[in-house]
């Protein structure tokens, strides 16, 4: 049985192409990049040319790129600097944000009394921006805006130009958590005026454990670790050469052929669409991940009119991969944060799955799934 991996909003396969710079990396180029002789200084001339071409995709300058280990690594970075060291006293979320932002602000909320304010959901899971205008307006503390670009199990689409132009007109410092944009959508942040991103290489077919964060120039930060002096004396610690190697290749071949495999992944999502129409007429998508617009092409987030709690472990049983939101709650037993505060009660008892697609996806195996899913609903 040929499995089929349809979660790739957890994670990517690496491309072959990576591998394949990383290894002759990791044969080649082997010295420690902080080391003054020659081996030293082609580790670290390696590290600054990724840094120059990461930095010149988003058409930035290489000062303002930060390699992390992902980035969860990264958002804490960005948000405890923000309270610690920038005098940040109010936040602005939503309560469908990643963990690794929603976390951090109530520890942040605990040990510095910040003030979080989480803006109000419609029923599929977006914002107002007059909202966000109106709290904006609203008082004279030093304030923060976190949204995240794509939402990681919904597939939504925030309006980030819109709200950036909101945080720039109210001198708002604005972090996006861009782990689901980065090599999925064009990002120039000399017209974007976001003054924080971060990214994670094996969103986008790169390796693991390695990301970046984006800090506007101009904007102070404070070390995340101690110790070395590496990253500009932001973070301390030996620098993962061959995982960065790896993570601006992957990052070239996201952009190398974007429109044409964005396209070919809608379509992809749009077939996928259909097929489970056919089998479920009444079937519902959660958030706007139905949209072709509104939406991510790489996440569909389905709502199927029964409940069956086995669900994912039966499709697993079959050869599917799939997940039932965020891995990185993988453990969780009221499931996902992000259903539980957009739905009702009677729809998030519903069994819910979350679809998520690469270029590396075929029509074959989004048929293998509707076969499953058909398989398994006739002997439920």
């Amino acid at each position: 049985m040929k499995r089929v991996y349809l979660d790739n909003a957890a994670t990517t396969p690496i491309a072959k192409e990576v591998i394949d710079v990383m290894h002759e990396s990791m044969v080649e180029n082997f010295g420690n990049p902080s080391s003054t002789h020659q081996n030293g200084r082609m580790a670290k001339a390696a590290i600054e040319k990724a840094r120059k071409n990461i930095a010149k995709q988003f058409h930035v300058s290489a000062s303002e790129i930060y390699f992390t280990c992902g980035g969860t690594e990264a958002d804490n970075w960005i948000l405890n600097n923000a309270v610690s060291n920038l005098g940040v006293r109010t936040v602005i979320t939503t309560e469908i944000e990643h963990s690794a932002v929603l976390d951090t602000l109530l520890h942040l909320q605990k040990k510095k009394g910040i003030t979080i304010v989480y803006l109000s959901l419609d029923a599929k899971g977006r914002i107002s921006l007059e909202e966000l205008q109106k709290i904006l307006a609203t008082g004279t503390e030093k304030k923060l805006v976190s949204l995240m670009w794509v939402n990681n199990e919904i597939g939504n689409v925030l309006p980030i130009k819109e709200v950036a132009e909101i945080c720039k007109k109210n001198d708002v410092l604005f972090h996006s958590d861009t782990v689901q944009a980065i090599g999925s959508y064009t990002v120039n942040l000399q017209e974007l005026p976001i003054d924080f991103i971060v990214a994670s290489a094996h969103k986008f077919h790169g390796p693991k454990g390695v990301g970046f964060a984006f800090v506007r120039k101009g904007i102070p930060m404070e070390p995340m670790l101690y110790g070395g002096g590496q990253e500009r004396g932001a973070r301390s610690s030996t620098e993962n050469l061959h995982s960065i190697i790896g993570m601006d290749r992957a990052l070239q071949l996201s952009y190398t052929s974007l429109k044409e495999e964005m396209s070919m992944i809608a379509d992809l999502k749009e077939y996928l669409i259909q097929g489970l129409y056919a089998i479920f007429p009444k079937l519902c998508f959660n958030g706007d991940s139905e949209s072709k617009d509104l939406s991510s092409p790489k996440i569909v987030n389905v709502r199927f009119p029964f409940s069956d709690d086995m669900l994912i472990f039966n499709l697993d049983l079959l050869g599917i991969s799939v997940s039932g939101g965020s891995a990185c709650q993988s453990g969780a037993t009221k499931g996902s944060h992000v259903l539980f505060k957009i739905l009702d009660q009677e729809q998030f008892q519903k069994s819910s799955v979350r679809i998520s697609f690469s270029k590396f996806t075929t029509k074959d195996e989004i048929e293998q799934f509707l076969q499953a899913v058909e398989t398994r609903n006739t002997i439920r």
